[in-house]
């Protein structure tokens, strides 16, 4: 990988870690996806780990307009994974900014992803509770989504991706006569062991590594139908997701945090096998989605 891709890299790691507060959980996943990676994310993970390279050292090593901004769309998006951004982070993102020598202009984005890290994760569902036919066609349907969501090489795509599973979640307790809140919903991802941060960051780094994301050199990387380099893991967490939340709140929400953990790990062998199956309807929904409607999506997902 070349040395403007590794300095995105080590930002978005740096933004991943920016608010000084992750939990053991969430450090735990992003070491883990370095040790399962290895090559040059693991090499760039252990430079930001030991404090070999700053936010200023990687700033200036990004040459090209097109570097900069990427570099500072997916750190805004890494910061805002778990709700909107706490002050270390916005002090991050404040000095980045400054660092990457960007306009004003990119306060936009940053407010298009707050805007969308805070999108209410209420959504409507029909009365009573769904059949477990229809109940599993609508996780499917959010897993395709989200696959689709992957592929694409905007940075707003990928941070599209957990807003609606926690809205999938809130659907599958909503049919159960559950009324969940955001935290709720956060708290039963995490006692999964999904990272909010850490899949995201995962995601930037897939497409980063694979040279499917944004644009640099005034190129676009990839595309859809060019280089799906995409693990598909967007799919089989979103779909291994919706069926625990099934389960559990089918149960009365009796499972202990070990099983529940149990339960979502044997979930993402099954979904795993199914990805390939959908590979040509993820690929599909991709191409019909349009840069414009992805904030739609969301707030009517």
């Amino acid at each position: 990988m070349d040395q403007e891709r590794k300095s995105i890299l080590a930002i978005a790691i740096m933004a991943a870690l920016a608010d000084g507060k992750k939990d053991d959980a969430e450090r735990r996943a992003i070491e883990q996806f370095g040790a399962e990676s290895g090559g040059d994310y693991s090499s760039v993970l252990m430079d930001v780990m030991q404090q070999k390279i700053n936010a200023q050292d990687a700033a200036k090593a990004i040459s090209t307009p097109e570097g900069r901004k990427l570099a500072y769309e997916v750190a805004t998006i890494v910061c805002n994974a778990d709700g909107a951004s706490n002050a270390m982070e916005a002090q991050f993102l404040d000095q980045l900014r400054a660092a990457l020598q960007l306009g004003a202009g990119e306060a936009e984005v940053r407010q298009q992803v707050e805007t969308m890290a805070n999108l209410p994760v209420a959504a409507s569902v029909a009365g009573g509770a769904a059949g477990e036919a229809e109940m599993d066609k609508m996780i499917l349907n959010y897993a395709i989504l989200n696959g689709a969501l992957e592929l694409m090489p905007e940075t707003l795509a990928t941070m599209a991706i957990i807003p609606l599973q926690m809205k999938m979640v809130y659907k599958i307790g909503k049919s159960h006569g559950f009324e969940l809140g955001r935290e709720h919903i956060r708290d039963f991802i995490a006692t999964l062991g999904v990272g909010l941060t850490g899949q995201y960051l995962e995601g930037f780094a897939r497409k980063l590594l694979g040279g499917v994301l944004g644009a640099l050199g005034g190129r676009v990387l990839g595309g859809v139908g060019k280089q799906a380099v995409s693990s598909g893991m967007s799919f089989v967490t979103t779909y291994a997701l919706g069926q625990a939340a099934k389960r559990y709140y089918a149960g009365g929400r009796n499972f202990e945090a070990v099983k529940l953990k149990e339960l979502y790990q044997s979930l993402l062998n099954d979904a795993k096998a199914l990805s390939g199956k959908y590979a040509g309807e993820i690929k599909q929904k991709a191409s019909e989605i349009k840069s414009g409607d992805i904030m739609n999506l969301v707030k009517n997902g």
